[in-house]
């Protein structure tokens, strides 16, 4: 297995001169005057390796733009088509013995067809697990993505694990690279970008490339998807059409649901007509047979008188 190594990181807890560096957590700290009162605390790398629901875990505007970005074109290529769900920024229980759950930035879960509202995603409830998981890594936390979670994600039978690496120590300048791990057995295998940079995520049959200081995906084709602001209109855009197509259809169906119905009341009335005709003939015969029937008894009486 290949790993991927970094210099070493400072002791697990946050600096004392920003002990909120990494996030925070409320947790109930009752005091004589509330007992409700909640103390904000200060989040650890091992609590950010292995956060807890509710927890705010710091992260940059660029890499929350391009956690979107990911999120919503994943979604827009696999969703709509059934082929798998796509996950942001919720919490995953694994199934392994003590393998403690993870928050993953991105994840595409095959074999579950529609999103509910969780928290944190059980892996051993819903009967799945991530095929692919893409991790954005913050300078003061990439030694949980570059080092721990590889071995984490690989124990919990993840297929694929993208990381999209910030290697800046700082300021405004972002300098990314693209890591690829693939599982053979039970360990990840890391495999170079292609001669143009590009990683294939598998799952998705996407490319992911870096340009500039922004992840980028490519179609089969070589077509890439615009800005998050722009797969997000492409995907309203569809959503909309299907909106519409949705409503067309129903109201094709429901048009031929009161067409049927008018024909059936059509039906059913002529029934009626025809059992009441019938009815009214069958009345008729009888009384013009009681009529004939007692004229031929007047005549009998006649003749006999």
């Amino acid at each position: 297995m290949t790993q991927t190594t970094i210099p070493a990181e400072p002791p697990d807890a946050a600096p004392a001169d920003d002990p909120f560096r990494y996030g925070w957590r409320f947790v109930p700290r009752p005091t004589p005057d509330d007992p409700h009162h909640l103390e904000q605390v200060p989040l650890t790398l091992e609590d950010v390796l292995h956060p807890e629901v509710g927890d705010f875990i710091v992260h940059s505007d660029r890499h929350e733009t391009d956690r979107m970005y990911l999120t919503a074109v994943l979604r827009a290529r696999l969703e709509e088509a059934g082929v798998a769900i796509v996950l942001s920024d919720v919490r995953i229980a694994w199934d392994i013995p003590d393998l403690r759950p993870h928050g993953p930035d991105v994840m595409v879960i095959p074999g579950i067809r529609e999103r509910q509202d969780w928290s944190t995603f059980e892996v051993a409830v819903e009967g799945a697990r991530p095929a692919l998981i893409i991790e954005i890594t913050s300078p003061e936390t990439r030694v949980n993505d570059l080092e721990r979670k590889v071995e984490h994600y690989a124990r919990a039978g993840v297929a694929q694990y993208v990381i999209v690496d910030n290697m800046s120590r700082g300021g405004r300048e972002r300098r990314l690279r693209l890591l690829d791990y693939r599982l053979e057995g039970d360990a990840y295998r890391q495999y170079p970008p292609d001669a143009a940079g590009r990683v294939h995520l598998v799952i998705a049959n996407l490319w992911l490339v870096i340009e500039r200081d922004h992840v980028v995906c490519y179609d089969e084709r070589g077509v890439p998807f615009g800005s998050y602001a722009t797969v997000v209109r492409q995907a309203a855009e569809a959503a909309a059409r299907a909106q519409r197509e949705a409503e067309r259809a129903q109201r094709e169906a429901e048009a031929r649901a009161a067409e049927a119905r008018a024909r059936h009341e059509a039906e059913e009335r002529a029934q009626r007509e025809a059992e009441r005709a019938q009815r009214e003939a069958q009345a008729r015969a009888e009384v013009e047979a009681r009529l004939r029937a007692l004229e031929e008894e007047l005549h009998r009486l006649r003749r006999g008188g």
